[in-house]
């Protein structure tokens, strides 16, 4: 008798099927220009961000991170993940290969989140009708997809997309990604992408936020001869897990930036987090991704070539795998981050700075402050006159023994 590690997903997958967004008739997906965050104002273009007519593509300034481990089902549900392999890696305005590129007459995204440092190789075209989807009904995105429209996030206007395919791997244990065990003596594989973002003009008209995921698995049968005669019969399955957050837009040329003045932006922040601390507690090596997602205010003083950034989210669930499932940071737990830094156009193409404070609170009020090896913000101005803003970040805890990583990205407005 074998046992096969199902996949627990959601989402009914054909060998090009999948999910995604958008109702027909409702305006139409961005789009931008290369570069450093899309082609900017001004450049002669019939294009524009909420309702694209022309074909662009956009350099995206964010993160994007993956992680990969294996477990083998002959420990049984309660199996530990072994072989990991954690890579994180966030962009700058000037240094992204982070694409999405948009065809408004057919209506295809293409995607494209390889980064080596990031460990991340996901490249993705959405063409089918049927890549759009939504959550509610019988079909809905895979697990482990943020539903931000949702009452614990309520962020409006996200649209879906979703492409991939399996191999003899069907819905298991609820809310888990793997682990369900049944007597069958098969192997398989899943692989699939989940694209998201807001629709322009929700609350910023030129520059948006998006995120993906992309989770796959590979399932081998394993025998062991025993030392008596008798094999042991199990599954053995490799996982890896990517996942991002950035935003993309119609960047301001240098020059149409204010030189002068202050501003308050505010808009919506989003980050994919994973967080573990227990390893040197109690010995549980189990890692798992947890978005968050909440409000960003960025104050800027054009004058004096600063800006500071409050970040102040809502985290959600962990994405288990039926491994220990044993984790600190609960959910609905509010995460708190502050920084600030320097704007510097022509060297940085925008700003950029460092968090000096990250901390959590669980539910009941268990605060857990974050010990910071290293951070990042990375952002430029959007839209005409820099009427809008948008970056990206990285919080890494500093901890021994701990892996706790922060990789997202706001965007924000001015009043």
């Amino acid at each position: 008798m074998r046992l096969l590690i199902l996949l627990a997903s959601t989402t009914m997958l054909a060998a090009c099927g999948g999910a995604g967004p958008q109702s027909a008739g409702s305006s139409a997906p961005p789009t931008g220009s290369g570069g450093t965050g899309g082609s900017g104002t001004g450049s002669g273009t019939t294009h524009t961000f909420v309702d694209p007519t022309e074909s662009k593509s956009y350099t995206a300034v964010g993160g994007t991170h993956s992680y990969g481990y294996t477990v083998e089902a002959a420990g049984g549900a309660g199996a530990g993940q072994t072989g990991q392999l954690y890579q994180g890696d966030a962009t700058t305005v000037r240094n992204s290969n982070l694409t999405i590129a948009y065809n408004p007459r057919d209506a295809i995204f293409d995607v494209s989140f390889t980064n080596n440092l990031a460990g991340t190789s996901t490249a993705s075209r959405f063409q089918d009708p049927l890549h759009r989807t939504n959550f509610g009904g019988v079909v809905e995105p895979q697990r482990g997809t943020p539903n931000l429209g949702s009452a614990q996030f309520g962020v409006q206007g996200m649209n879906y997309l979703e492409s991939g395919s399996s191999n003899n791997i069907t819905n298991a244990i609820p809310g888990q990604f793997a682990f369900g065990l049944v007597d069958t003596g098969q192997g398989g594989s899943y692989d699939a992408t989940t694209f998201f973002y807001q629709t322009p003009g929700t609350e910023t008209k030129y520059v948006t936020f998006a995120g993906y995921l992309r989770n796959s698995a590979t399932l081998s049968n394993v025998t062991i001869d025993n030392p008596d005669g008798s094999t042991t019969e199990f599954i053995r399955q490799n996982n890896k897990l990517e996942r991002g957050a950035f935003a993309y837009g119609e960047i301001t040329p240098n020059d149409k930036v204010p030189t002068s003045g202050t501003g308050s932006f505010e808009g919506t922040m989003l980050a994919t987090m994973v967080f573990n601390d227990q390893p040197d507690k109690v010995g549980n090596f189990d890692t798992y991704f947890q978005w968050i997602a909440g409000r960003a205010t960025t104050s800027v003083n054009f004058g004096a070539n600063t800006f500071s950034l409050s970040l102040d989210g809502k985290v959600g669930a962990p994405f288990l795998d039926g491994t220990s499932g044993q984790h600190s940071v609960m959910e609905n737990a509010q995460f708190r981050a502050n920084g600030a830094g320097t704007i510097n156009l022509v060297s940085a193409g925008g700003f950029f700075g460092q968090f000096n404070e990250a901390w959590f609170v669980n539910p009941g009020g268990n605060r857990l402050d974050m010990v910071i090896a290293g951070s990042s913000i990375d952002g430029a101005f959007y839209g005409p006159n820099g009427v809008e803003l948008g970056g990206g970040y990285r919080i890494v805890g500093g901890t021994p023994d701990e892996r706790i990583d922060i990789l997202g990205t706001f965007v924000g407005q001015r009043p």
